[in-house]
């Protein structure tokens, strides 16, 4: 294994919380365990000469290397399944009674391999049926990692992933990948409402839009308290009123910190006026 020195761990822990907002300050050991062999790889004898080949790489596909290594990109349909209980019983009621527009915006950010996003839409059209002709749902789906993003927008994921699905929705919404019906795609219908793009969340938003709702679930956990609390005041500005933030369960948000109403575990609202 090769060993991280004190200034090359200090170097790394600064650029990377400069650039992605990641704090790598606890994760010593894991960047030994989990780099070495990619180090090996690409021929660097020590994380110097590792940090180096991340600050010239221009592709990008470095940087997602790395990110990927340190970070879970961890997905399955119907994650956290109160989000979408919350959604089809308390939020879509209500916006079929104020949204005269019936256009209704979503984010996934830090979407992972897209299964967020599409169970989203799949609770969109369990709720409406035959009236979501009648409605724009247009989903954006960000993450940091192009090659990931590439796998969400295939759409095809292994039997297992899609063991929370209702049975209705398995048939209705998905279709097997291959002849041994170990894998399965998400049917067009599904797909054609979702904009995949990459994003580092550290950015500036310049979307010409505000969303509705905000899925931002299992990302902050690897961001410091005022990196999380400078997020979560970005995703305010960018949300209509009286739009929601679901976050993860075991993530919270200072509540004395953000104009956000506290609703429930996880969910926050803002304010309609």
């Amino acid at each position: 294994m090769i060993k991280l020195t004190d200034s090359e761990f200090k170097e790394m822990h600064t650029y990377v919380k400069a650039r992605y907002g990641i704090n790598l300050e606890s994760k010593r050991v894991l960047i030994e365990g989990r780099l070495t062999s990619t180090l090996q790889a690409k021929g660097c004898k020590t994380f110097s000469d590792y940090i180096q080949l991340l600050r010239k790489d221009k592709t990008g596909e470095e940087i997602t290397t790395f990110l990927n290594k340190i970070t879970t990109n961890l997905t399955f349909f119907m994650r956290e399944p109160k989000h979408f209980e919350y959604l089809k019983s308390k939020i879509l009621p209500e916006q079929e009674k104020s949204n005269t527009k019936k256009l209704y915006r979503i984010w996934s950010a830090g979407c992972s391999l897209g299964a967020e996003a599409y169970t989203t839409l799949m609770t969109l059209h369990d709720y409406f049926g035959a009236r979501k002709s009648l409605w724009r749902t247009p989903v954006l789906a960000t993450d940091i990692s192009q090659s990931v993003l590439s796998g969400a927008k295939e759409a095809t994921y292994k039997a297992d992933l899609l063991k929370d699905i209702p049975a209705n929705w398995r048939a209705r919404y998905f279709k097997p990948a291959g002849p041994k019906k170990e894998e399965f795609q998400v049917t067009p219908v599904i797909r054609q409402d979702v904009e995949f793009k990459v994003l580092n969340l550290m950015d500036d938003f310049n979307f010409p839009y505000l969303f509705n709702l905000i899925f931002c679930r299992n990302v902050m956990i690897y961001f410091d308290q005022e990196t999380r609390r400078k997020l979560v005041n970005k995703y305010y500005e960018k949300l209509e009123p009286g739009g929601y933030l679901f976050i993860g369960h075991s993530e919270t948000i200072q509540r004395d910190a953000t104009p956000f109403h506290f609703i429930q575990p996880a969910i926050y609202r803002k304010p309609a006026h």
